[in-house]
Formats: structure tokens, C-alpha cells, sequence
């Protein structure tokens, strides 16, 4: 009897290590979405913007509409640690020189950098790996 039930546990850990959920299957699409995002809101309104580009900034540009989207993207696989080092990437890399010279593009990246700081390291805690 024994015998079998160490197969059953030896043919368990085998499906399970073929079979792994994959939670976040479109982890890669929510990444490139945040950062989108991200870069359209710093770079702002074009001088010459339709009305119908100053339309959807005036519903969708605003950095709570930005916000709720970054944070649908967090709810499906992009971690906070990723959103901060693009906003360092953005505020660093020589690609992003364009966003960064329109005008205003710095205090846009402040406020959205203001709600994404780099998050400490949460000690163990029973509550926390309960909950998470």
C-alpha cells in the first residue's frame, strides 16, 4: 500500500511540475500597456491637437484615469518594482529624451513617480502571506 502511494506522490510532482498555472497569461501585453500609459500621459497634448484628441485628453488624461489603468495592469502581472524602475527608465534613458523636452512632461512624471515609490521590503509577517 505504501508503495503506492509514493508513486502517487512521485506521479503528482511530475504533472505538477509539467502543468503550471500560468495566472497571468497576457503578463507581457499588461506590461507594454502600462507603459504606453504611461508615456502618453507625459508626453501630453500635442500644440497641434485635434478637437477630438483634446476631447479624449480632457476625459482620459487625467492622472486618476491614468492611474486606474496602471493599477488594472498591476491587478494583472506587472508588479509595482517595474512600474517604478520604467518611470526611473523614463527619467534616465537617452530613448525618452523626446517625451521628456515637451512641455510640462517633467511635473507629469513627478506626480505619477509620487504615487509609485520604490516600495520597501515587507518584513515576513503571517497576515501578509495570507492575504497575498
Amino acid at each position: 500500500m505504501s508503495q503506492y502511494a509514493t508513486l502517487y506522490r512521485v506521479l503528482e510532482y511530475n504533472m505538477l511540475s509539467y502543468l503550471k498555472q500560468n495566472s497571468f497569461p497576457l503578463r507581457d501585453w499588461h506590461v507594454k500597456h502600462m507603459e504606453q500609459t504611461v508615456v502618453r500621459f507625459v508626453r501630453g497634448l500635442s500644440e497641434n491637437a485635434t478637437r477630438w484628441e483634446v476631447r479624449l485628453n480632457k476625459k482620459y488624461g487625467k492622472i486618476g484615469k491614468v492611474l486606474k489603468r496602471i493599477e488594472y495592469d498591476i491587478k494583472h502581472g506587472v508588479t509595482n518594482e517595474e512600474v517604478f524602475s520604467f518611470l526611473q527608465l523614463m527619467r534616465t534613458d537617452s530613448i525618452y529624451v523626446e517625451v521628456r523636452a515637451c512641455e510640462g512632461s517633467m511635473e507629469r512624471l513627478n506626480e505619477i513617480q509620487s504615487y509609485y515609490e520604490e516600495s520597501p521590503p515587507l518584513a515576513f509577517n503571517w497576515n501578509n502571506a495570507v492575504t497575498r
